[in-house]
């Protein structure tokens, strides 16, 4: 059974990742080919260096990623806090249905949705063009929302409410009580929430197709790209994202399980 169950295992960890040796090792790839491997070259990670449009767009896109993370953090932890603080649990039911919705609603629906409201208003504003860097902004931080809530949430539950109580009785505000005792507690799930949102917002495509207007993020374009031919320079792109988040996540596993060990030693 043990047997069996490894080569389960490693066939469903090969059916996940060959996808990505394929596009790592094409992304060395000398020729202009995507299927025809003719030999080694770093040729394509140096052309991305000359290629305006595509670092364009990654620059918007990781601006995009980084303020709707930092912005969707603060607002959800806010939230998450706030709805455990309703007195009935069913005030608690309702928030927390109406904070899984937009997880369970279609992307399409969303960005359409968006994309009415944000013209609905540009148009009452007398705006000459309704869609760009802020609707954008907005939509990420919506979707963002609900995952950093559910991150936050069982932080917020497992927390022991006689440790705040206890700050209070020794001085301590609501605000320091907060700051001293129960963030430190909670900025796991908080920074779990943050990663997630980063990474979300990273590789968006359906939100940020309908709301983007001419602020073009780097799926968009790549996007573009498959109407006409993919070159290999795309996977350079592509290998360099994956190995940036595959090195924060390792980042936020060490940083999570020694601050697990800290806490057991305590």
């Amino acid at each position: 059974m043990k047997t069996l169950s490894r080569l389960y295992v490693a066939l469903i960890l090969l059916f996940l990742y060959a996808p990505v040796a394929v596009m790592v090792f094409f992304s060395f790839n000398e020729g202009g080919s995507v299927w025809v491997f003719t030999g080694f070259s770093t040729q394509w990670y140096e052309g991305l260096l000359e290629n305006t449009e595509m670092l364009t767009a990654l620059q918007h896109t990781i601006i995009i990623a980084v303020l709707s993370a930092l912005i969707s953090t603060v607002l959800g932890t806010a939230a998450a806090v706030g709805i455990l603080a309703f007195r009935k649990k069913f005030s608690v039911k309702l928030s927390m249905t109406l904070t899984n919705i937009p997880m369970m609603n279609a992307d399409i629906v969303t960005g359409v949705s968006l994309m009415l409201l944000f013209i609905f208003f540009g148009r009452l504003l007398g705006l000459t063009e309704s869609l760009g860097f802020v609707t954008v902004l907005i939509a990420h931080i919506t979707f963002n929302l609900p995952y950093v809530i559910l991150s936050v949430m069982p932080k917020l539950k497992q927390l022991d409410v006689s440790l705040s109580e206890a700050a209070l009785d020794l001085g301590c505000n609501n605000f320091q009580a907060f700051f001293k005792v129960v963030l430190p507690n909670i900025s796991s799930g908080i920074f779990t929430g943050l990663i997630m949102a980063f990474t979300l917002s990273l590789d968006d495509f359906v939100i940020s197709y309908f709301t983007c207007g001419h602020y073009q993020t780097l799926p968009i374009v790549i996007y573009n790209m498959t109407k006409k031919t993919v070159t290999p320079d795309v996977y350079a792109l592509s290998t360099f994202i994956f190995i940036s988040i595959f090195v924060l996540l390792i980042l936020y596993n060490t940083v999570q399980s020694s601050g697990e060990k800290r806490r057991a030693k305590r």
